[in-house]
């Protein structure tokens, strides 16, 4: 077998049909089905069911499909490594980091990196933390922003930052003023939260859960822009990292009465490939950090 005959089969078998397989092959239908028939006679066995409207992947079909695929991206890994050796020309970074911290403290480290490294495309994911380790297991990220606790064994980590959790309210909210806030405090407004996932919100839960109290959940959003509106117009109060509340007008920072400090790292998987972009993107941020 070769790689030509094993892309025509993983094309084939994930479109279900020859013409749409062929079409994204960007050959012609007939010379596609002559491949597949003349690697099945090769092989010694059926790969594919032929149905009327569709096709579907035999039993011996369904055992070497995961085999191609994971050849076709040692394949494409493998390519990627000796292009690299030129320098870095090409690549992508895929970063999944929650919305604060993408909104507010990636940008002008990313447009920097941009700088420095102009033909390397930079993908931003947003997603809460949980999603994020998900992702990178499963090596849907290259790299991802994560609590640096409980961390998976299959994941490494680099510290990033330490940031701080504060009750945010409008600017004419009575509260606005308080040098501190306590938790009864809190808990006795309106919350505008993100969606369970991201630690903004793992973070109420759990003070809840601990304290006894029960949220009044007036907004669920993980959209920026309409929690700020929220707060603006003081239809509910909430908690977000300290970083954002330097940045936006409009809306107060008041640090809980027990500081709320969180440590976010950069994570990757250990096994996974990482290319020489993702290790120098990695590098960047620390140094720039």
């Amino acid at each position: 077998m070769d790689i030509r005959q094993l892309k025509h089969f993983v094309a084939v078998a994930e479109h279900g049909h020859f013409t749409m397989a062929a079409k994204s092959l960007n050959i012609a239908q007939p010379a596609l089905s002559i491949s597949i028939k003349k690697f099945e006679q090769q092989l010694g066995v059926q790969l594919f069911k032929r149905c009327e409207r569709h096709i579907e992947l035999t039993s011996e079909g369904k055992v070497l499909y995961p085999h191609a695929k994971r050849i076709l991206q040692q394949i494409d890994d493998a390519k990627l490594a000796m292009d690299e050796l030129i320098g870095l020309e090409k690549g992508e970074v895929r970063l999944g980091a929650p919305s604060m911290m993408g909104s507010y403290f990636f940008p002008e480290i990313l447009m920097a990196f941009k700088t420095h490294y102009p033909n390397l495309k930079l993908t931003l994911i947003d997603a809460g933390t949980q999603s994020i380790r998900k992702m990178l297991l499963a090596g849907e990220l290259d790299i991802g922003v994560i609590v640096d606790q409980d961390i998976p064994d299959d994941l490494e980590v680099d510290h990033l930052v330490d940031v701080e959790m504060v009750g945010v309210v409008g600017e004419h909210h009575p509260l606005a003023q308080n040098e501190s806030i306590s938790y009864a405090d809190f808990f006795a407004n309106e919350l505008v939260m993100f969606k369970p996932g991201y630690f903004h919100r793992d973070f109420i839960d759990k003070v809840s859960s601990e304290y006894g109290y029960t949220p009044r959940l007036s907004f669920e959003t993980n959209l920026i822009p309409m929690i700020l509106n929220i707060l603006k117009r003081e239809f509910a109060i909430t908690a977000l990292l300290k970083l954002v509340t330097d940045n936006e007008t409009g809306i107060v920072g008041i640090p809980f009465e027990e500081r709320v400090e969180l440590g976010l790292a950069l994570a990757w998987r250990k096994e996974g490939y990482q290319s020489k972009a993702d290790k120098t993107f990695i590098d960047f941020v620390k140094q720039y950090v």
